[in-house]
């Protein structure tokens, strides 16, 4: 497949991601604490629950979650840029924070929440917004009853590979009722 035959794919499927997904927001802690993580996200694909407003801000979507995996795409913009003019090592960070995160999340039973421990990046390659769309694709390598760990890559179109991680989180019972502090 040729580079612009997978940037229209991943058009696509973007495309057809947001149609399902309703207004961003922040979902009420009962309405995530009663369900699986994979629950979680079939309801925020089904538009039933909102997609979380860190998407809007840095430009950046859910492709596709299920046990232990989880595919993000975004768009680099030159909003995002560092001084130097290049997309900012926070964007990559974000962006595989998430796909890490929610491989991670999918996994979890009902009851049950995560937190990032810690995060390591690896940016390889500078990315700037002549590359229209990148994939972040986290995997599951370890779920414990207490930690977690996983590893995502930031790939281009054409394969190149931007960054990489490696992800520890806690995994502890959702604090049903509470709003975050």
């Amino acid at each position: 497949m040729t580079m612009e035959q997978v940037i229209e794919r991943w058009q696509v499927e973007e495309a057809a991601v947001r149609a399902r997904l309703g207004e961003v927001g922040t979902a009420a802690p009962g309405d995530v604490a009663q369900r699986s993580g994979m629950e979680v996200f079939d309801a925020i694909f089904a538009g039933e629950l909102p997609p979380p407003p860190i998407g809007l801000t840095l430009d950046f979507v859910p492709i596709h979650v299920a046990p232990g995996e989880a595919v993000f795409q975004g768009s680099p913009k030159r909003r995002h840029y560092n001084p130097l003019g290049t997309v900012h090592g926070g964007w990559f960070a974000t962006l595989l924070d998430s796909a890490v995160g929610c491989a991670i999340h999918a996994s979890l039973p009902a009851g049950k929440a995560f937190t990032t421990l810690e995060l390591k990046v690896n940016m390889v390659r500078a990315l700037t917004d002549g590359v229209p769309l990148v994939r972040a694709e986290g995997k599951v390598i370890h779920v414990g009853r207490q930690v977690a760990t996983a590893e995502g890559r930031i790939v281009g179109p054409d394969g190149k590979l931007y960054a990489h991680a490696t992800t520890t989180c806690l995994i502890f019972d959702h604090p049903v009722g509470k709003q975050p502090s």
